[in-house]
Protein backbone atom coordinates (compact mmCIF):
# COMPACT_ATOMS: atom_id res chain seq x y z
CA UNK A 1 0.00 0.00 0.00
CA UNK A 2 1.20 3.69 -0.74
CA UNK A 3 1.70 5.12 2.58
CA UNK A 4 3.59 8.84 1.31
CA UNK A 5 3.52 10.74 -1.62
CA UNK A 6 5.62 13.72 -2.20
CA UNK A 7 6.31 15.96 -5.23
CA UNK A 8 9.23 18.04 -5.38
CA UNK A 9 10.95 20.73 -7.60
CA UNK A 10 14.31 19.24 -8.72
CA UNK A 11 16.09 22.50 -9.48
CA UNK A 12 15.60 24.02 -5.87
CA UNK A 13 14.17 21.16 -3.72
CA UNK A 14 10.88 22.88 -3.56
CA UNK A 15 8.20 20.48 -2.22
CA UNK A 16 4.96 21.51 -4.63
CA UNK A 17 2.59 18.62 -3.40
CA UNK A 18 1.91 16.03 -0.88
CA UNK A 19 -0.67 13.62 -0.15
CA UNK A 20 -0.70 11.00 3.12
CA UNK A 21 -2.65 7.86 1.46
CA UNK A 22 -2.47 6.56 4.54
CA UNK A 23 0.50 7.63 6.33
CA UNK A 24 -1.73 7.59 9.95
CA UNK A 25 -0.41 4.04 10.46
CA UNK A 26 3.00 4.72 9.78
CA UNK A 27 5.06 5.70 12.84
CA UNK A 28 7.76 8.47 12.30
CA UNK A 29 5.99 9.95 9.37
CA UNK A 30 7.19 13.47 10.27
CA UNK A 31 11.13 11.68 10.40
CA UNK A 32 10.09 10.19 6.59
CA UNK A 33 8.86 13.50 5.70
CA UNK A 34 12.31 15.14 6.62
CA UNK A 35 14.29 12.83 4.71
CA UNK A 36 12.20 13.00 1.88
CA UNK A 37 12.94 16.55 1.97
CA UNK A 38 16.36 16.08 2.78
CA UNK A 39 16.64 13.96 -0.44
CA UNK A 40 15.03 16.46 -2.57
CA UNK A 41 17.54 19.35 -1.36
CA UNK A 42 20.41 17.05 -2.80
CA UNK A 43 19.08 16.26 -5.74
CA UNK A 44 19.07 20.03 -7.18
CA UNK A 45 23.43 19.44 -5.76
CA UNK A 46 23.35 16.43 -7.41
CA UNK A 47 22.14 16.30 -11.16
CA UNK A 48 23.48 13.11 -12.37
CA UNK A 49 20.96 11.01 -9.77
CA UNK A 50 19.53 8.33 -11.49
CA UNK A 51 16.27 9.16 -13.02
CA UNK A 52 14.50 6.31 -11.14
CA UNK A 53 15.58 4.38 -8.12
CA UNK A 54 14.31 2.40 -5.03
CA UNK A 55 15.53 2.67 -1.61
CA UNK A 56 14.85 1.07 1.70
CA UNK A 57 13.23 3.32 4.34
CA UNK A 58 13.24 1.71 7.67
CA UNK A 59 10.97 -1.01 8.92
CA UNK A 60 8.09 -0.09 7.42
CA UNK A 61 9.13 0.22 3.75
CA UNK A 62 10.51 1.71 0.70
CA UNK A 63 10.58 4.63 -1.81
CA UNK A 64 10.91 4.49 -5.21
CA UNK A 65 11.15 8.07 -7.23
CA UNK A 66 11.26 9.00 -10.48
CA UNK A 67 12.64 12.46 -11.95
CA UNK A 68 11.13 13.98 -14.79
CA UNK A 69 12.67 16.72 -16.43
CA UNK A 70 12.56 19.49 -13.47
CA UNK A 71 10.19 17.58 -10.99
CA UNK A 72 10.78 14.22 -8.56
CA UNK A 73 7.86 12.21 -7.54
CA UNK A 74 8.06 10.16 -5.07
CA UNK A 75 5.92 7.63 -3.22
CA UNK A 76 6.72 5.44 0.52
CA UNK A 77 5.45 2.19 0.31
CA UNK A 78 4.93 -0.95 2.48
CA UNK A 79 7.22 -3.38 2.15
CA UNK A 80 4.82 -6.06 0.38
CA UNK A 81 3.82 -3.38 -2.34
CA UNK A 82 5.50 -4.53 -5.64
CA UNK A 83 7.37 -2.38 -7.21
CA UNK A 84 6.33 -2.25 -10.60
CA UNK A 85 3.01 -0.89 -8.99
CA UNK A 86 4.76 1.64 -7.11
CA UNK A 87 6.03 2.99 -10.61
CA UNK A 88 2.83 2.39 -12.42
CA UNK A 89 1.78 4.80 -9.90
CA UNK A 90 4.39 7.60 -10.46
CA UNK A 91 3.76 7.47 -13.66
CA UNK A 92 0.07 8.05 -13.34
CA UNK A 93 0.87 10.62 -10.79
CA UNK A 94 3.26 12.60 -13.47
CA UNK A 95 1.13 12.60 -16.45
CA UNK A 96 -1.79 14.43 -14.08
CA UNK A 97 0.46 16.80 -12.90
CA UNK A 98 2.30 17.88 -15.49
CA UNK A 99 -1.35 18.24 -17.26
CA UNK A 100 -2.60 19.76 -14.52
CA UNK A 101 -0.29 22.20 -12.99
CA UNK A 102 3.05 21.88 -16.07
CA UNK A 103 3.24 25.74 -17.24
CA UNK A 104 2.93 26.83 -13.36
CA UNK A 105 5.64 24.60 -12.12
CA UNK A 106 8.54 26.78 -12.36
CA UNK A 107 6.67 30.17 -11.41
CA UNK A 108 5.61 28.17 -8.12
CA UNK A 109 7.17 30.45 -5.44
CA UNK A 110 6.03 28.67 -2.10
CA UNK A 111 6.16 25.61 -0.63
CA UNK A 112 3.31 23.49 -1.10
CA UNK A 113 1.84 25.64 -3.99
CA UNK A 114 -0.27 22.71 -5.52
CA UNK A 115 -1.32 21.24 -1.84
CA UNK A 116 -4.87 20.89 -3.83
CA UNK A 117 -3.74 18.64 -6.65
CA UNK A 118 -4.18 15.48 -4.62
CA UNK A 119 -7.70 16.53 -3.04
CA UNK A 120 -10.65 15.04 -3.77
CA UNK A 121 -12.99 17.27 -6.03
Amino acid sequence: MVKLTMIARVTDGLPLAEGLDDGREVKDVELYKQQVKALFKNLANRPNEPSRMSVETGPYGWSSYIIEGRVCYLTMCDRAYPKKLAYQYLEDLKNEFERVNGPQIETAARPYAFIKFGEPS
